[in-house]
């Protein structure tokens, strides 16, 4: 497996090297400011339920998803069922849940995105509702080992999850251990099967050799989406990142792009990249109140 990945990954680098550096020429632009102190939030900067327009627009050009945070307000129908509703921060109580829940059943929201622990207690709280439940496994980290990422994956659908979202061995990676990368998100793709896999590369720790493996290895494991960030690591999402993921990955699977999607005009940048979902709440900020919310992550 290392030897042909390997091959592979030289043979796309060097084809797509020129291809990567005229794309990402074309849609850079100069960056827009952020008036937002670090307390004010999550993220971005902009606001599904403050920005509407801005968030419509992201919609019409093709994004399927982005994200929101517990107490976003209110938020317009037809953006609401684009949303993936997040709470993945450690000490998130039950009172919380049940607000993350009321919140995405109150507007229409796609999923509620929270951590295994969470995954039953937001099963029973949306029962009889359109909304899902997304789950993260590995997360932030990765660093677990492929069963005990199978067996989280599996005990998080049993409790009702309908998508997840692991994170890649990233020291394997970098070690050059691609059999165990490898290995590691077929066992969550099988582990989960019928539901969809996302697969977070966590590219801010990553070379762009390293993100052509690991979006390789994600295209030949079967999962369904590949993405930047678990908003918990360094960096974020890139249009560069985007265009390169996208190139390795053609049709066969979706880029998400999380973390660093400061304006709506970033956001085009990364649905013209390849993006097909947007963000989460690293990725969409959901301002609220004079102060916001903290950064959760994701």
């Amino acid at each position: 497996m290392n030897q042909d990945v390997g091959r592979v990954v030289d043979a796309i680098a060097g084809r797509i090297r020129e291809q990567l550096q005229e794309q990402a020429r074309a849609h850079v632009s100069p960056k827009q400011p952020c008036k937002a102190g670090k307390e004010q939030c999550i993220g971005c900067g902009w606001s599904s339920a403050r920005r509407a327009d801005d968030t419509r627009t992201i919609m019409n050009s093709g994004a399927a998803r982005v994200g929101a945070a517990l107490d976003v307000g209110h938020v317009p129908s037809d953006i609401a069922k684009y949303i993936d509703h997040t709470l993945l921060k450690a000490d998130a109580t039950k009172e919380q849940l049940t607000r993350l829940c009321s919140e995405a059943k109150q507007f229409g929201f796609a999923t509620v995105c929270v951590n295994p622990g969470n995954v039953r207690f937001c099963s029973e709280q949306l029962r009889g509702s359109s909304v899902k439940v997304c789950a993260v496994v590995g997360f932030p980290l990765g660093a677990t080992t492929a069963a005990a990422k199978a067996f989280e994956a599996r005990d998080a659908i049993r409790a009702g999850a309908r998508e997840i979202d692991m994170v890649i061995n990233i020291g394997a990676l970098k070690s050059g251990d691609y059999d165990a990368v490898y290995e590691d998100i077929r066992k969550v793709v099988e582990s989960s099967s019928p539901y969809k896999v996302k697969v977070i590369l966590e590219t801010g720790q990553l070379t762009d050799r390293e993100k052509i493996v690991a979006s390789t290895l994600s295209k030949l494991a079967k999962a369904a989406f590949v993405k930047t960030s678990t908003g918990f690591g360094p960096g974020g999402a890139t249009v560069e990142d985007i265009l390169l993921m996208k190139t390795v990955v053609g049709d066969k699977l979706e880029v998400k792009a999380s973390g660093g999607v400061r304006t709506s005009e970033d956001a085009q940048r990364m649905i013209e990249a390849g993006a097909t979902r947007i963000g989460a709440s690293a990725s969409v900020a959901i301002v609220t109140g004079a102060k916001g919310g903290a950064k959760s992550g994701y």
